[in-house]
């Protein structure tokens, strides 16, 4: 829809051809077939008639083909009547249904007219052709017109929209919506310029019509080039695609101008960059920059070919009918216009190039493994070099990035998969970016905060409701919007409609059309109760192990009822969940869509992108913080939820919550404006112009609301018409309803009503039209048409009758006729032979009455000649009468106008003269403070270098104190690692006590437990005689029992080998415990000692504090008295450079005990050296301070002598000083504005001072904690108090003197203020001037428009006077043709050629006349240019001021920048410890959860040990009671059975213990490492934040430098601009002086006027007389009348010319005069425009002399005419002589005339133009003065603002100063919180070691179960022994005895009373067994 000029006819475009649409005929035809709309599958409607009725079919015939067809009554729609087709709202259909929109449309459409209404919408049909209605004349013809008044255009809503905008003070909206290709941002573009066009700020300057680069229109219009380069793209549908929405939001100030714009954006495509579907392209700037980059961008930025980047999935796809090259070219232009700089431009063209090779980055899968790898590393080079990376960390992010697991950063390789993804993620991710950054920047430069915006108009161009099969997460938040945006048009509508109802006074129940949305959008939108789609999704997106499918089943849980949301019917669907919208149902997949939400990227690449050299690309990466990293979504499917959430949460935002909330915003501001909705629709899918599809456009029309609203519209009452109109279309069909005479319109309507019998329902009457609902139009539209047949066939016979009964009487007529005919014809007959018949024929001819008939004939044809020539006559004598009239009018309107400029002129002299003495006065006030102000620059430069020579001593100290700092901070870094030393060795010493404690307490409960053991034993003993019985039953088991123990043998062994190397670590682990107890020794005797030496430093400490504070005091004193001396003595020379130079040898003594003091930091024998030394010092000083009191009581003594001397001086100087006292009060004025200055120098320098003086006191801390050591600097310090006794008493005489000096500078300040009151008012008053020389530029401008008015006035009357030429020149040809006739009269010629040489010498005259005039012209060109010049260097002067303005303004944001960081720094610095205190805290809990599974485990062990006991008591049982043999086996199998249970669960129960005791170890490690990388990077940000602190230091001293350059850069421009002021106003007085002139020839020229006036009277009257003798001469000759008659008219004519010629010259010669006078007012006052007005008058006092002999001609001329006349009477042979003499004078005359006439018109135009010219020149000046003057006091009050923002910035300073110092305050303060964290993670790490201690105990805990259980494999043992015995006893038939133990209980079972002895052998060897084992144990 772009603009072409082409020469078609624009209003064909626009405006409906009515005499088609209003066609009787088809009107007839409508109303005649009953004409409906069917369905059609072709058409989408077609037209048909009805024929019959079939219940609910309708037999309907086709109009088109004529066939015939069923169709349902509920499927036909009806069809609007001709009147309404291609009607341009459709709202005023009177039957609203689809068919009637879509055949409106289409009928539009067809007709070329793209454009239509729909109540609120404005519905655009794509043409696919260029159509001639964009041009300006279109702009022109909507500009201040209604939106009613002119077709439908979006230049209409356009104007719509900002008029409400100036008239309602309302912002308005334009919402564009659309399918792609549908033309939105076309017509966005036509909004933006029609709005650049009418609200342009320029548009009135014509003489400016070439628009400046920085235009604000242009740099509007110019967005629009860069913003479709990176974001539109081809696809199929659109060869433009705009990839994205947009919300363009322009600004304006009150009057109505552009003041600014902003751009908003939602939803880019970013996917696109990465791959594009076929025949479709990427962003077209990738193209534009691979063609149109050169040879050296390219080389730049490693460019290569289209089909080399594996991003540009087709390769070169050309766009028909564009060059990419040149394409490039416009976008790097629109750049240059946006101020883009060459630096911005090449780092965005790079990050471009690096997204293009991030396609080209290679992986591939390793054999072995899934691992991905990159084979070659060209590309990532490339990649690297345009991005600012390091290749190898770039290639380890990607293939093994750091994932943090649990609480540990873990290194993962990556599959192919996983690296392509990432790889994708991030080109997408930079090139989203890198559009957001680039849409921020044109916002910068379209945002102009000078002038802020009262009001805006806000244009959204944002994709439309589009249904496909199946949508993704991109399509639900555009139909989200879409659904947002229909709520907003249907509110609108809703408070329209109710508004107008309301005005009308209907009563209507009102419907909230908006509401019928609500439960869609609560369905996506809700946030719980229960949660919508996007809640849900967000919610999904922060579980562990989420997937697509948990979040379908979510969805349909908790949405599952809601009556908007549908479930897949079958499991065959695609769709995962369906929404029903208001354009229909959408079906949705959610595939990735929590991928998508979440928009993961490679953190680590992230982080190096942040990292990266280039300030580009890590300002685009600076928000690392919110992106999802690899490990939050690997965290899903590994990690617990509550882990994962706490790392999560408010780590970043999803792309759902971000898009809701600028949705939120963008509703919120359409909300507060006014909406204009366009609606865009695609006609068809091939980009053909003039074709439709049908179903196409009605998809649209649903999804884009327009059927939505029109559904609205039937609600209430849609047709609407006024009651005027109403009556006049619709009173046929009431005939009788409506009485004669008047009646409200109204009361008519009603009756009218009341007759045509409505339904009340369907009409309701308001105050100004009548309301109806659909199809009732349409319903009186047939009876009107009914009605009108009805009439038309009455009428048709009337007139049928009518001319048949004319036809009748014709033909009677014709009869009676030829009933005449016959009777003449017969009467003829009789007579033809009758004699006397025939003498009367022949007789008749021959009398003389025929012939008189004819003369009379003749005569009367002749009158009414004569009478139509005198009609003709007397026509034009009236015309040149009412021109007479109008011309005097005109000269009387002149004259007042005259009058008031005079008295205007005068007024502005006043003016002008007082003006010039003020300007005297201040000229010489401004010559006095130009030489106070050179006095003061002076003293200035003077205190500039001792300002600099103080600053680079302080710079010394600075430096001096930095490195005195360093080596306090190193003592007290040994300070702090000895301490955490000694508080290690107290922790571990505590460890141990507790320790042993723990030993001491099991010791005592084993005790008990053996007591118990014993007592247990006893009862057991008495139990085991009674196992004797059980004997026999035993027997039986005995054989399996064998065969398990061979088993447990085997498995005791085994335990037995693992018994010993438990042992052996036992023993290891002794040693080293008795090795650490002596260290712990060793560590208090060392303790002991460094507290002692530590109690001894506090307290040498605490002492040299106090002596350092008291001399503190006593040195704060000294300087302040000091400062004040300096301060007041600064006149008395010899002092001040006595003072220097003590100073200077203080200075340097100080310097030398400096450098002795940091020697004495070294060794004690420098000390002892350095004390000597001091006190030799010390001494000396001592004398050189004696040595100044007495030269200081002498200095005092000769001021004295000398005040003396001075005073008698001055009583005898009093008189001179009265004489030079004005002169003084007039410097005054200047030395106080530099006392401001100096004081604000001073105060800087005092704070700079204050700073040093912090520093010394810094050093003399270090120095008096040095001299307090020794006892002989205290006897120094009563000394020097003594002297600074002396010293106030000295001090106190001076300030006496101080005082004095300062009541004086009291009255100068009183004296000042004064003076300041009068310049004040000398300022108003200069305002006021400046104010009344506006208002006399205003009028001057008003005088000359209405000059413009007069010299078009003055155009027309020399278009009538050509007129009047001509018809003398007709006339002059029938002169020409008498000449011929009267060759004969020679003396006229001669006069004649002696007037032409007159003339040709008037000609000569004339013509060096305008030669002189040219020359001076040239001459006044040349004074133009010269003070044009003048004035361009003025503004050049002016821009660069205003450029050091704004580079102060700039710095000034810079600073204000600056400390923003800072402050987010330190913010940064305070959560990173709140985080780290968190960690501390959760790290103390797990230590916690650890010590209680710890203790658990110990409880675990005791129970065990208790077992264990047990075991052994059962054991010594069995042991004991081997002499009983005869009990039962079977117990012993079960007891074996228990034992071997107890023994699995031991086993399992060490098995979970070894597990546990791994986890902690395990836990530990991470805390380590934890630890360390917490600690590195707590020194990391230390040093980072001290590299910040002391490069801000050095920026805000170089800041001061530079501000102090830029102060001297404006004293220098200040007094230039004072040089061109004088310039200027030295042009301005030659001006003045040359306007007094110019008014004085003025008056004389006036004083001329009026002579000329009087003598223009004079020749009046005698030409009056003239006309009398005339008239007399005429009387005279009546006998001759008949052939004097033509002479006589042709006399009187000529005469009349003559007339109507001399009142044209008097005219002429009274707009020359005047114009004269306006160029005398209106020159510049030259010498050279007196000269020629001198000519001037010399040429009219010719020209009067001209005008005597033309008169005298005249009277000669009329003399002759009388002697013809006179001598007619007498001599008629003569009159033929003397006609042509006259004829000859006359014609003469007239030729004189001519000339003179053609000569006064090239006098005219010659003066009009030099005229024309001098006088633009004139106000060109005088504009440029103004300006400035305007720009001089611009310049001041922009000079006051500098000085203010000056010393607003040194108050800025000074707080950040102070700013830096708390800084440094609170990094101290961080230090200490850092030594406390240091502190806590000290103690985490022992609550640590405790743990490995608790889980050595629990190892050896283990190892002694481990002993017990080998104890209880060698009592099974035993026991097989015993039973083998036993057996061998039983085969043997001797006695048997046998002990078993069975959960505490023994029996005891003898057999035959005998027992065994074997068995107490074998329990004697086993016991010395064990005992020897033991004893080996120990040993080893």
């Amino acid at each position: 829809m772009a603009q072409r000029s082409g020469q078609e006819d624009p209003e064909r475009y626009l405006f409906v051809d009515r005499a088609v649409v209003c066609n009787p005929a088809t009107q007839a035809d409508w109303t005649a077939k009953k004409l409906v709309w069917i369905p059609s599958e072709r058409h989408g409607f077609e037209a048909a008639s009805i024929r019959e009725e079939r219940g609910d079919e309708v037999v309907v015939e086709l109009a088109e083909n004529s066939k015939k067809a069923m169709v349902n009554k509920d499927d036909i729609q009806k069809m609007n009547p001709p009147k309404f087709s291609k009607v341009e709202d459709m709202a005023e259909l009177t039957c609203l249904n689809e068919a009637s929109v879509l055949h409106n449309l289409k009928d539009r459409y067809y007709s070329g007219l793209i454009y239509t209404y729909s109540g609120l919408f404005c519905v655009v049909i794509n043409p696919y052709k260029y159509l001639p209605i964009y041009s300006e004349n279109i702009i022109e013809m909507y500009r201040g017109k209604k939106r009613h008044e002119m077709p439908p255009h979006i230049y209409a809503i356009s104007e719509s929209a900002y008029r409400c905008m100036l008239q309602d003070r309302e912002d308005q909206s334009i919402l564009c919506t659309g399918e792609s290709g549908a033309g939105k941002t076309e017509n966005t573009k036509k909004v933006i310029q029609y709005l650049a066009h009418v609200a342009s700020s320029h548009k009135g300057k014509k003489d400016h019509s070439i628009p400046v680069s920085g235009e604000l229109e242009r740099q509007l219009l110019q967005a629009n080039p860069i913003l479709e380069s990176f974001g539109n793209a081809k696809t199929v549908k659109n060869d433009n695609s705009s990839r994205f929405g947009k919300f363009i939001r322009i600004n304006f100030d009150v009057t109505g101008y552009i003041v600014g714009a902003n751009i908003e954006t939602y939803l880019l495509e970013k996917s696109r960059a990465v791959r594009q579907a076929k025949d479709e392209r990427t962003f077209h700037i990738f193209y534009q920059l691979l063609c149109g980059a050169e040879e050296h961008l390219r080389s730049d930025l490693l460019l290569e070919g289209f089909n080399s980047y594996r991003f540009l999935s087709n390769g070169n796809i050309t766009v028909p009918g564009q060059q990419d090259k040149d394409n490039f070219q416009e976008t790097m232009e629109a750049m240059h216009i946006m101020s883009f700089s060459h630096d911005e431009i090449l780092a965005m063209l790079k990050v471009v190039s690096s997204v293009l090779q991030f396609g080209n980055v290679v992986f591939k899968k390793e054999r072995n493994s899934d691992q991905a790898s990159m084979p070659e590393n060209t590309a990532a080079q490339k990649l690297c070099h345009l991005l600012g990376l390091n290749v190898m960390e770039f290639t380890r992010a990607i293939l093994s990035p750091r994932i943090k697991v649990g609480r540990d950063y873990v290194q993962k390789a990556q599959t192919k998969e996983q690296a392509d993804f990432a790889v994708e993620a991030l080109a997408k991710a930079t090139y989203e970016r890198l559009f957001r950054w680039l849409v921020h920047r044109i916002n910068k430069a379209l945002d102009r905060t000078k002038r802020q915006g009262a009001s805006f108009i806000g244009i959204l161009d944002i994709a439309g409701f589009e249904i496909f099969q199946l949508n993704s997460f991109e399509q639900l938040c555009i139909n989200y919007t879409n659904e947002k945006l229909q709520q907003l048009f249907n509110h609108t509508m809703f408070v329209l409609e109710q508004e107008e109802y309301q005005r009308e006074g209907i009563e209507w129940s009102f419907i909230d059309f908006g509401l019928d949305l609500q439960p869609c959008i609560d369905l996506i939108e809700r946030p719980a109760n229960p949660p919508g789609v996007l809640a849900l999704l967000d919610e999904e997106c922060w579980f562990p192990k989420a997937t697509d499918k948990t979040f379908i089943d979510k969805l349909v849980q908790e949405q599952g009822t809601h009556s908007k949301f549908q479930k897949p019917r079958q499991l065959k669907d695609k769709a995962d969940f369906c929404i029903i919208h208001y354009a229909g149902k959408v079906d949705y997949k959610a595939d990735e869509w929590l991928m998508k939400n979440m928009d993961p990227l490679n953190d680590n690449v992230a982080t190096l992108l942040n990292q990266s050299t280039d300030k580009f690309v890590s300002e685009l990466w600076k928000d690392v913080d919110r992106i999802v990293g690899l490990d939050q979504v690997a965290g899903m499917a590994e990690t617990t939820f509550g882990a994962t959430y706490k790392t999560k949460k408010g780590m970043f935002r999803t792309v759902g919550q971000l898009y809701k909330e600028s949705l939120t915003k963008l509703m919120a501001t359409l909300r507060n404006t006014n909406p204009n909705f366009v609606r865009c629709i695609i006609p068809n899918h091939e980009k053909k112009a003039g074709k439709l599809e049908p179903h196409l456009v009605l998809d649209q029309l649903r999804c884009n609301g327009v059927l939505e609203g029109i559904r609205i519209c039937r609600q209430g009452f849609p047709n609407r018409i006024v009651f005027q109109e109403f009556r006049q279309r619709y009173e046929i069909l009431t005939p009788n309803a409506i009485p004669k005479g008047f009646m409200d319109g109204k009361q008519a309507c009603e009756r009218m009503i009341r007759a045509l019998e409505l339904d009340p329902n369907l009409f309701r009457i308001g105050q100004s039209k009548i309301f109806f609902r659909t199809g009732v139009l349409a319903h009186l539209e047939e009876e009107r048409d009914l009605k009108i047949t009805d009439i038309i066939i009455y009428f048709q016979s009337v007139c049928r009758g009518y001319l048949a009964r004319k036809a009748f009487a014709k033909k009677q007529q014709q009869l009676s006729a030829l009933k005449v005919l016959q009777r003449n014809c017969a009467a003829y007959l009789k007579l033809r032979h009758w004699q006397w018949w025939r003498l009367f024929t022949k007789v008749k001819p021959l009398l003389q009455v025929t012939r008189q008939e004819e003369e009379m004939q003749a005569k009367d044809e002749e009158l009414v000649k004569v009478k139509e020539r005198q009609s003709k006559v007397e026509g034009e004598l009236v015309d040149m009468e009412r021109k007479h009239q109008q011309l005097l009018e005109e000269k009387n309107i002149l004259a007042e106008q005259l009058q008031a400029e005079t008295e205007l002129f005068a007024e502005a002299e006043e003016m002008r003269a007082r003006l010039a003495a003020k300007k005297q006065e201040l000229e010489e006030i401004l010559h006095d403070l130009e030489s106070r102000v050179e006095e003061e620059e002076e003293r200035n430069q003077s205190m500039q270098n001792e300002k600099k020579k103080m600053q680079s001593h302080i710079q010394d100290l600075e430096e001096q104190l930095d490195e005195e700092e360093a080596a306090r901070q190193k003592l007290q870094l040994e300070k702090v690692t000895a301490e955490a030393k000694i508080k290690k060795m107290e922790e571990d010493i505590l460890l141990l006590e507790d320790q042993n404690s723990k030993f001491l307490k099991e010791k005592k409960l084993l005790d008990d437990r053996v007591a118990e053991m014993t007592s247990q034993l006893t009862e057991e003993e008495e139990k085991a005689k009674n196992l004797g019985k059980v004997k026999n039953k035993q027997e039986v088991m005995m054989v399996d029992l064998e065969e398990r123990l061979k088993k447990e043998e085997k498995s005791r062994q085994e335990l037995e080998k693992a018994k010993r190397k438990l042992d052996a670590e036992t023993t290891d682990l002794q040693d080293q415990i008795a090795e650490l107890q002596a260290q712990i020794e060793e560590l208090k005797i060392q303790l002991a000692k460094k507290e002692e030496e530590l109690q001894a430093a506090l307290s040498r400490s605490d002492e040299e504090v106090a002596q350092k504070n008291n001399a503190l005091k006593a040195v704060r004193e000294l300087q302040a008295q000091l400062s004040e001396l300096q301060e007041d003595l600064e006149s008395e020379k010899v002092s001040r450079n006595k003072a220097e130079k003590v100073k200077r040898d203080l200075s340097e003594e100080l310097e030398a005990l400096k450098t002795e003091l940091e020697d004495t930091l070294d060794t004690t024998a420098a000390q002892q050296e350095l004390r000597t030394k001091r006190e030799q010092e010390v001494a000396e000083l001592k004398k050189a301070i004696d040595e100044e009191t007495k030269n200081h009581e002498s200095q005092v003594q000769e001021m004295r002598q000398r005040h003396s001397t001075a005073l008698e001086e001055l009583s005898e100087n009093l008189e001179q000083a009265k004489r030079f006292k004005s002169n003084l009060e007039k410097n005054k004025c200047t030395l106080e504005s530099d006392n401001k200055e100096l004081v604000s120098e001073v105060k800087g320098l005092q704070q700079a001072k204050t700073e040093s003086e912090q520093k010394r006191k810094k050093m003399d801390a270090q120095l008096q904690e040095f001299m307090a050591r020794a006892t002989e600097g205290e006897r120094a310090k009563v000394e020097l108090a003594d002297r600074t006794h002396k010293l106030q008493t000295e001090l106190d005489t001076v300030s006496a003197l101080l005082e004095d000096a300062e009541k004086k500078g009291i009255k100068l300040a009183k004296d000042s203020a004064g003076l300041e009151s009068a310049l004040q008012d000398t300022q108003e008053l200069l305002q006021e001037e400046t104010r009344q020389k506006l208002n006399l530029s205003s009028r001057i401008r008003q005088l000359e428009e209405d000059k413009s008015t007069l010299q078009e006035q003055q155009e027309e009357d020399e278009e009538a006077r050509r007129n009047l030429e001509k018809q003398l020149a007709t006339l002059q040809t029938q002169l020409f043709e008498s000449r011929k006739k009267l060759d004969e009269d020679v003396g006229t010629l001669e006069s004649l050629e002696e007037v032409k040489r007159k003339l040709q010498k008037d000609m000569e005259l004339t013509s060096q006349r305008l030669e002189e005039k040219a020359s001076a012209f040239d001459k006044m060109e040349k004074t133009k240019t010269r003070l044009q010049q003048e004035l361009d260097d003025l503004v050049v002067d002016l821009d660069h001021q205003r450029t050091i303005v704004s580079n102060l303004e700039k710095k000034q944001k810079k600073f204000d920048q600056l400390l923003a960081e800072e402050k987010t720094i330190s913010a940064r610095y305070a959560e990173e410890r709140d985080k780290a205190e968190a960690e501390a805290r959760e790290k103390e809990t797990k230590a916690l959860s650890m010590a209680r599974a710890l203790d658990e485990a110990l409880e675990a062990k005791e129970e065990f040990e208790r077992l264990n006991k047990q075991l052994r008591t059962e054991m010594e049982d069995l042991m004991s009671s081997k002499d009983d043999v005869g009990k039962s086996v079977h117990e012993l199998e079960k007891s074996k059975r228990t034992l071997e249970q107890q023994v699995e669960e031991m086993r399992t129960q060490l098995e979970e213990l070894e597990d546990e005791l791994q986890a902690t170890e395990d836990g530990k490690l991470r805390l380590e490492v934890n630890m360390q990388a917490m600690k590195a990077q707590f020194d990391r940000d230390l040093q980072a934040r001290d590299e910040q602190n002391e490069e801000k230091k050095r920026t805000l001293v170089k800041q001061v430098r530079e501000m102090e350059a830029e102060l001297e850069d404006e004293r220098k421009q200040r007094a230039l601009a004072v040089a061109a002021k004088k310039k200027l106003e030295m042009d301005l007085k030659d001006l003045e002086g040359q306007i007094e002139a110019s008014n004085k020839a003025r008056d004389e020229a006036i004083k001329q006027l009026r002579k000329l006036q009087a003598q223009m009277k004079d020749y009046q009257r005698e030409l009056e007389e003239a006309r009398a003798s005339r008239d007399e001469i005429f009387a005279q000759s009546k006998e001759n009348e008949k052939k004097l008659k033509g002479l006589e008219a042709e006399i009187l004519q000529l005469q009349e010319d003559l007339a109507a010629s001399e009142r044209a010259r008097r005219h002429a010669e009274q707009e020359r005069d005047e114009l004269a006078d306006e160029i005398s007012n209106s020159a510049s006052g030259k010498s050279a425009l007196l000269d020629e007005k001198r000519r001037l008058e010399a040429r009219i006092s010719q020209l009067e002399e001209e005008l005597e002999e033309e008169q005298s001609n005249m009277e000669l001329l009329n003399d002759r005419f009388r002697k013809t006349t006179m001598q007619v009477d007498i001599l008629n042979t003569e009159l033929a002589g003397e006609r042509s003499a006259a004829q000859k004078s006359e014609n003469a005359r007239q030729g004189m005339e001519r000339q003179n006439k053609e000569l006064k018109a090239k006098l005219g135009e010659l003066e009009g133009a030099v005229k024309s010219k001098f006088k633009a020149a004139i106000t060109a000046l005088e504009a440029k003065i103004l300006q400035l003057e305007e720009q001089l006091e611009q310049e001041a009050k922009e000079r006051a603002a500098a000085n203010k923002i000056v010393r607003r910035t040194e108050k800025k300073l000074k707080e950040v100063v102070i700013q830096v110092e708390d800084e440094r305050r609170h990094a101290d303060q961080y230090k200490e919180q850092m030594e406390k964290a240091n502190s806590r993670m000290k103690q985490l790490k022992r609550q640590l070691e405790e743990a490995e201690e608790e889980a050595t105990r629990a190892n050896a805990s283990r190892r002694k179960l481990q002993r017990e259980l080998d104890d209880a494999t060698e009592a099974s043992e035993g026991l097989t022994r015993e039973v083998s015995t036993l057996k061998n006893r039983l085969r043997r038939g001797g006695p048997i005895s046998f002990s078993s133990s069975r959960s505490g209980r023994s029996r005891q079972l003898q057999i035959d009373g005998t027992s065994v002895d074997n068995s107490d052998d074998d329990a004697d060897s086993r016991a010395s067994d064990h005992n020897d084992t033991q004893a080996s144990n120990q040993t080893e």
